[in-house]
């Protein structure tokens, strides 16, 4: 993380918190380009016994990972919202809550849980994050359909969509020192 130095306050660490505060054209940037590739992974599928899997997780996982908790609710809640809007409306808002509540939780965790390990905080973040949208998801689409069977199908390939958001996010921000650069960015 970048330290910089404040006159009075001494230092203090710079993450994407203070991005809408201090760089509020390149918060709103970063969030519509995430938000956009969002809405064009979710246009995109694997076929799958009972339905689709879709990559928009590692997205939805990578943005909650970078971004303050609003920025990721946008991202996450919204891009699903409007990805599933414009190619398959019938669920619309099952990905406005599962995912948007999965954005601010992994967001919330990779920010506040472990100061000094932010891999950390973002690994218990994405668990989580990806137990709250397969039981969002399950739940949504047994409300939707009406018939619990049709979610029970869907169930393991619901794991595997959030597992491998969840892995190809972390990697993506830890491995690929993708944090770090949007760190300087923020900066």
């Amino acid at each position: 993380m970048m330290c910089l130095y404040h006159k009075t306050r001494g230092y203090r660490k710079m993450n994407g918190y203070n991005l809408i505060k201090k760089k509020p054209v390149l918060w709103l940037t970063m969030v519509a380009v995430l938000m956009a590739m969002n809405v064009v992974l979710s246009s995109f599928s694997i076929p799958v016994p009972g339905g689709h899997l879709y990559l928009n997780d590692i997205v939805i996982c990578t943005a909650a990972i970078l971004l303050d908790p609003l920025g990721a609710f946008i991202v996450g809640g919204v891009g699903a919202f409007l990805g599933d809007f414009f190619f398959y409306p019938a669920p619309m808002f099952v990905p406005l809550a599962s995912h948007g509540l999965e954005a601010v939780v992994v967001s919330l965790c990779a920010h506040n849980l472990f100061k000094e390990k932010k891999a950390l905080g973002a690994g218990i973040g994405v668990v989580l994050g990806a137990i709250i949208m397969v039981i969002g998801y399950t739940l949504g689409r047994a409300f939707v359909y009406s018939t619990p069977e049709y979610a029970i199908i869907k169930l393991p390939f619901e794991i595997l969509q959030a597992g491998i958001g969840a892995v190809m996010g972390m990697v993506l921000c830890f491995s690929r020192t993708l944090a770090q650069r949007f760190e300087k960015i923020c900066a």
